[in-house]
Order: C-alpha cells, then sequence, then structure tokens
C-alpha cells in the first residue's frame, strides 16, 4: 500500500441509506454530489458501504435453507456490502479508485481522491472494517451515517423516556451496546467496531445520512447534528 499523507475522511455509510426498500438512486446521486464539492475543496474520502435490505433480504433467504453458522451468514452480508460499493465506486467515474478494496487493512492507494469498500471478514459489520480502514489511513475521524439523528439513551420507538446523546465517551456509549456481534444485529454501532475505536482513540460521528446538507456541515466544521464518541 502505498503511504498516504492525505487527510482522509471515512465515512461508514450505511447500506439501508442506499437501498431502504429498492436502491436509491436519488440518494447515491446526492451523496456522490456533495463529496465531489467537497473534493473541489481538496478533500479525500474513503468510504465503507453495508448491505441494507439486500444483505438482510440474503441473509434470510441463506437462514431458510438451514445454514445458520455465524460465519456464513456474514459471508452472505459481505456479499451485498460489496454489491453496493460497486455501485457507488462507478458513480464517482474517474475520481474514486479502479477497483473497490476488499481489505481495509490494506487499501491500493494511488492518488484518486476517493476510496470504496465493503465489509471484510465476518465477526463485525461494515463498521469494524471502516475502523479499521482509519486505522489503515491514519485518519482520527469516521462518520457513521444511518437514519437516525442522534444515539439516543433508549430505543425511541420502545422507550418515549429515551432522550438525545449530543457526546458521549466510549466506556459509557459502550453501555448501550450489546457485548457481541450478531449478524443483522440492529444498534447504532457495531460493537466490535466501538471496542476498536476505543483502542484507537477514534473519534466518531453518528448521524442521520439522508440529511445531506447536515454531513456537509460535519465534514466543513460547521455546527451539525448528530452524536459525538470520543
Amino acid at each position: 500500500m502505498e503511504t498516504s499523507t492525505k487527510n482522509w475522511t471515512v465515512i461508514s455509510l450505511g447500506g439501508s441509506l442506499i437501498c431502504p426498500d429498492r436502491v436509491d438512486a436519488d440518494y447515491v446521486r446526492e451523496f456522490v454530489a456533495l463529496i465531489k464539492k467537497e473534493i473541489e475543496k481538496g478533500g479525500h474520502f474513503a468510504i465503507i458501504t453495508g448491505g441494507g435490505r439486500v444483505a438482510r433480504e440474503y441473509r434470510d433467504a441463506l437462514l431458510g435453507t438451514g445454514e445458520s453458522d455465524p460465519d456464513m451468514l456474514d459471508w452472505m452480508g459481505i456479499a451485498a456490502t460489496r454489491y453496493n460499493a460497486e455501485l457507488l465506486r462507478l458513480a464517482f467515474g474517474a475520481l474514486a479508485e479502479s477497483a473497490i478494496f476488499m481489505d481495509p487493512n490494506t487499501p491500493t492507494l494511488t492518488g484518486k481522491s476517493v476510496l470504496v469498500g465493503g465489509g471484510y471478514t465476518p465477526g463485525h459489520s461494515s463498521d469494524g472494517s471502516a475502523v479499521a480502514l482509519a486505522k489503515a489511513l491514519g485518519a482520527t475521524k469516521l462518520v457513521n451515517l444511518s437514519n437516525i439523528d442522534y444515539v439516543y439513551t433508549a430505543d425511541p420507538r420502545k422507550d418515549p423516556t429515551a432522550t438525545p446523546i449530543k457526546t458521549s465517551n466510549w466506556t459509557d456509549f459502550r453501555k448501550l451496546l450489546p457485548e457481541s456481534w450478531d449478524p443483522g444485529l440492529n444498534a447504532p454501532f457495531d460493537p466490535v467496531a466501538a471496542r476498536m475505536a476505543e483502542e484507537m482513540g477514534l473519534e466518531v460521528a453518528v448521524m442521520n445520512g439522508k440529511n445531506i446538507e447536515n454531513l456537509g456541515a460535519y465534514i466543513e466544521g460547521r455546527e451539525f447534528i448528530g452524536t459525538v464518541i470520543a
């Protein structure tokens, strides 16, 4: 891997944003347009894509065949994340590296402004790949884009007393997460990735990826809506 001296912004892009019910071409176009605008200002972006509904459907189909090995279910989801990654890479055209990377620990860098990949190995979600990528690139911040504005003290859909968290440390944040990873887990951040991020001293911002302007505000260092864990 070419040694990078660039200041990379690492983004974990939730698959539910790319493919909520079906592939959302409008969202992909708006996301790419924002990143292109930031590239014109000198930005460099490394993006990990999640699997979204496609990953869940294939995981459930595999379960339906009688396969229950967590590693096999993870491999099925990883394949879906890479499909989304290929879509995003092609949407960036010549700005992106010529192929999605398979291993976030050793991405190939040839001077392009955009690097795209999906999941890597069983045992964690694409969040884990994003944290590994941040480590490989020497990045100090990671943006986690999902469909929530903030991380809450509890699931607001089930607990009316749940309140948004604007800032947190890793010790407190990890108390909100399960202890271990399970394929298909629905949590604000992968617990395996959270442990990795804490060990690295990585700052993670969790925000609603549907709000493209808000993402731009974060990238540009302006006030934004979201939760910061450091």
